[in-house]
């Protein structure tokens, strides 16, 4: 289904059942942070759009399997359509972003964090890798997840990198995935 807005167009796949049983207000919920993240990061009115699927872990498996030779699942992927992205100047078409409802789930309760909060965070985190973001090394790392901190703290969701006493980046840290990149045919 897509929905548009003012200058954001989000088409919504929802592929697993679960995600609304967790989370009945997921559709408005997605749009609202998606809308959030590319409007803190993206000039005037740039019109732009992406699709979103909400899925389960084996597709995400699959996904992961196919595009990053990682065969087990992960929370999100992001598929940029073009390799480079002037935010000044964005493709009307960003990408794809998928989530995983299993390990987003598991992900929230190991980290003693509401569902709704840990989908918002990655949601964040999967548009900011269309956007041309990466955590691939401590430099990418310190410019991306500031970023994400500030957007999320918009909604009131807590600083995911708060924990970072030790010292880790989130290049170092195994619980941050890595996203998947594809040209867009």
């Amino acid at each position: 289904m897509l929905k548009s807005g003012k200058r954001f167009s989000i088409a919504l796949r929802i592929a697993d059942p679960a995600w609304k049983a967790d989370l009945p207000d997921l559709g408005r919920y997605a749009r609202r942070i998606l809308r959030g993240a590319l409007a803190a990061e993206l000039p005037g009115n740039t019109p732009v759009e992406l699709s979103l699927l909400l899925t389960d872990d084996a597709e995400m498996a699959r996904l992961n399997t196919d595009w990053r030779g990682k065969p087990k699942p992960t929370n999100v992927l992001s598929f940029p359509a073009e390799d480079a992205v002037d935010p000044q100047h964005p493709p009307a078409y960003l990408g794809d972003i998928a989530l995983g409802h299993g390990i987003c789930a598991r992900e929230a309760a190991r980290a003693r964090k509401s569902l709704a909060d840990h989908f918002g965070h990655l949601l964040v985190h999967g548009a900011l890798h269309l956007l041309g973001y990466d955590h691939e090394t401590d430099e990418q790392a310190a410019a991306m997840e500031p970023r994400e901190s500030v957007i999320l703290a918009g909604f009131g969701i807590a600083d995911p990198y708060m924990r970072r006493a030790s010292g880790k980046s989130g290049a170092q840290k195994s619980s941050q995935k890595k996203a998947g990149k594809r040209k867009r045919t």
